[in-house]
């Protein structure tokens, strides 16, 4: 299988290489169809923790391009990662809400300093093992899903601006995971079996709680129902989200059902955690109202015309398309109203908006609504 586009043959093209298999393959692919591909690997996180594999992912890349024959250019960009993106990301969990640092994670380092850092290699086009495509719109370029669904990562990528995904490419957009593996398999790819990297971008896999006290301080409090009843005490409100049914502690209690607990909201003035149980009404919202948007391909044109938009909408990854509408507020901001009541909606994390394949763009949550209220409209 290879790579199918007519303009990269004989073109230096520099991808982002992480050491997994995911830009192996991308790598290899370009490779194979004639690109002149160089490698880049960034170290954009360093300390001393027991669970840092900066080196060992900097060890596979090494061994990735010796077996497909690309020279390797290491980069660090820890700085930068921790002024644009860390810093941000601490600030939003101490205001009680829970970020999503991959999204200002592409937008800042991987489309952001990592691409005018392959200017200076010579690149033309960038490339990412990420799954998604993209595609030519209206002059511009569209950013759409990946052929597989289970592994689409354009919720991440909807803050990446159209000029950056024009001198971007895909390779295993259209591809399968499974096939990705077999890829790799068959072309003996030391990184074929190796396992998908989770947790925070750059910083990996790690007790999140301990993690996250080493910057926001532990500060106990209640766990209590509507009803205002203590039922148990939390660490810090920061270390839950809304949703968060593991580790509250607070299960078979003989005055309660056997209905699990999930955090449903938190109460900074009194420092309490909410939690309901089941499918509680109080986990369900109506609406929710965004922060500033960011549209890749510029505002709907409904949206610019004082109408609403009918679209889809994720407010969390991996989440099936959800009807909507969606109307202007001030400042940027939206209104988006659900088909269908939503369950933990989380501010903090992104909105990101569809048209079938097509991604809009989107933006952080603000808050949700909960029940009927008046909603902020433009003016």
């Amino acid at each position: 299988m290879s790579f199918d586009t007519p303009d990269i043959r004989g073109k230096r093209i520099v991808i982002g290489l992480s050491g997994g298999v995911d830009s192996a393959v991308a790598a290899l692919l370009l490779r194979d169809a004639g690109a002149d591909v160089h490698a880049l690997h960034m170290t954009n996180w360093e300390d001393d923790g027991a669970y840092c594999t900066a080196a060992a992912d900097l060890q596979d890349a090494r061994h990735i391009c010796e077996q497909l024959d690309i020279p390797l250019h290491h980069v660090n960009f820890a700085r930068e990662y921790r002024n644009q993106v860390f810093s941000c990301f601490l600030d939003e969990y101490r205001a009680g809400r829970t970020p999503n640092p991959d999204v200002l994670c592409n937008r800042e380092i991987k489309f952001g300093v990592f691409r005018d850092y392959a200017k200076r290699l010579g690149g033309g086009p960038i490339a990412t093992g990420h799954y998604a495509r993209s595609a030519a719109f209206k002059g511009s370029v569209a950013l759409l899903k990946a052929t597989d669904k289970s592994k689409d990562q354009s919720y991440f990528l909807h803050a990446v601006s159209a000029a950056a995904l024009a001198e971007t490419l895909f390779p295993l957009g259209d591809l399968l995971k499974s096939e990705v593996r077999a890829i790799a398999r068959e072309r003996a790819l030391e990184v074929h079996d190796k396992k998908d990297s989770t947790g925070i971008c750059f910083i990996g896999e790690r007790p999140f709680r301990e993690f996250l006290s080493q910057y926001v301080p532990a500060l106990p409090g209640p766990i209590r129902t509507p009803e205002g009843k203590t039922v148990g005490e939390h660490r810090g409100l920061a270390y839950y989200t809304l949703g968060q049914r593991h580790g509250l502690g607070i299960g078979g209690r003989r005055d309660a059902g056997d209905a699990p607990w999930y955090v449903a909201a938190k109460d900074p003035a009194e420092n309490a955690l909410i939690v309901v149980q089941g499918n509680h009404p109080l986990r369900y919202s109506s609406a929710l109202i965004t922060g500033a948007a960011s549209w890749i391909n510029g505002v709907p044109d409904e949206l610019a015309a004082g109408r609403t938009l009918a679209c889809a909408v994720k407010i969390r990854y991996r989440q099936p398309d959800q009807r909507c509408t969606v109307a202007a507020a001030s400042a940027g901001a939206l209104t988006v109203s659900f088909e269908a009541a939503q369950a933990d909606v989380t501010p903090g994390q992104f909105a990101v908006f569809y048209d079938g394949d097509r991604c809009l763009g989107g933006a952080v949550i603000d808050r949700a609504v909960r029940k009927v209220e008046a909603l902020p409209r433009a003016g």
